[in-house]
């Protein structure tokens, strides 16, 4: 795996080698609204004809995927979604739909038949369950489509576990017909989610690392060799407006926006053949800032958006040339990881409070789960 280049833009954002000098917050915000400025335009900037939703001009350059556990939504973008993208917090919101009490009932009873210990049998029901809902997905996908399935959040600090989930649930959608090229294991980006999905994908297991914030976290993803990673857009906007005491930034300053153009750039320019893909959009100017990255996971609310508008949008992620490519190399140590992220503030918070966040709806969903078994 090539290394991972950090670039100006990426050590402005706060995560970079601990050898870099350390700036000031208020520096480092300064500094972002410069490079947004006097950053050049990707070419080529193209425009597609009049006509077309935002959404179809969109998926020329970039890979549309839907952010949602909610099977009737994707069926009804059939046709203009590549993949799709489930988490805890999703599957468990649409576990309480009425329309999906069929595929919890199939899931306990597939727990009850094939469990042991009362542990064992929940364990297996909720894995059933989001590998239904995975499987129920990627029938309204393209033929390529691919599904990212989490493991449990509560395994994010244990390699061994989380490499053990990982070639389970490939194995339980094996076992219904689903070859592992079209599932994603999604990790959380900490160290250890790392290490597991550098076993993983020497093992042939493609992972989606998640919860990524900072440089150093892609960077370590990409040395370990991630299928690809998701960088959460609106979660670094949501931190900084709050540190800022704002209410908005535009999305060309957005640090969001310009911490998955740092990654992008980056990969790109050494070769990396890490997929990236923006995720946790706030609204549908970041994602048109981003139109050109690999791949953008987007939201039922906002894919609606960009359908429903005909307004002709530009190319705005291509490659860089040669002498625009940055030239440090970084493969970050353990060592350098921990400080890098613990330097990142932002990074630090949000990765936690998404680790807690998605354990407190497996909790809810396994108490669900519990009262039927």
């Amino acid at each position: 795996m090539a290394a991972f280049v950090v670039s100006p833009g990426a050590a402005r954002l706060g995560a970079r080698p601990p050898s870099a000098v350390r700036r000031s917050a208020g520096d480092r915000a300064a500094s972002t609204a410069a490079a947004a400025r006097r950053r050049p335009a990707a070419t080529p900037r193209m425009t597609v004809a009049a006509g077309a939703s935002q959404l179809e001009q969109l998926s020329q350059w970039t890979s549309v995927v839907a952010d949602t556990g909610d099977v009737a939504t994707i069926k009804r973008l059939s046709g203009q979604l590549t993949d799709a993208t489930t988490n805890p917090s999703l599957v468990a919101a649409a576990a309480e739909m009425e329309e999906y009490a069929g595929y919890v009932d199939d899931a306990v009873a597939f727990g009850k038949k094939h469990g042991g210990s009362s542990s064992e049998v929940l364990e297996l029901v909720r894995d059933k369950l989001f590998v239904t809902f995975g499987s129920e997905i990627l029938q309204h996908l393209k033929p390529e489509g691919v599904v990212s399935t989490e493991v449990d959040a509560r395994l994010s600090f244990d390699v061994e576990g989380s490499i053990a989930k990982g070639e389970q649930l490939i194995q339980m959608y094996k076992d219904i017909g689903v070859p592992k090229e079209r599932v994603l294991i999604k990790l959380a980006s900490t160290w250890e989610g790392v290490e597991a999905c550098r076993e993983l994908q020497k093992r042939g297991i493609n992972c989606n690392m998640t919860l990524l914030f900072c440089a150093a976290q892609g960077a370590a993803a990409a040395d370990a060799g991630a299928f690809l990673v998701s960088p959460f857009v609106g979660r670094i906007l949501d931190w900084h407006k709050k540190a800022r005491g704002v209410d908005s930034i535009p999305a060309a300053e957005d640090p969001g926006v310009l911490s998955v153009k740092d990654i992008y750039h980056s990969y790109k320019c050494h070769g990396a053949k890490t997929v990236v893909m923006g995720a946790s959009f706030r609204n549908k100017e970041e994602i048109l800032e981003l139109a050109g990255c690999d791949r953008l996971t987007i939201s039922p609310k906002l894919l609606d958006a960009l359908a429903e508008s005909t307004d002709p949008i530009e190319r705005r992620l291509s490659q860089l040339s040669a002498d625009e490519c940055g030239i440090d190399d970084w493969k970050p140590t353990e060592k350098e990881f921990r400080w890098a992220l613990n330097e990142d503030a932002c990074a630090t918070e949000k990765l936690a409070e998404g680790i807690r966040g998605f354990t407190k709806d497996l909790i809810k969903l396994d108490k669900k789960l519990s009262g039927m078994l």
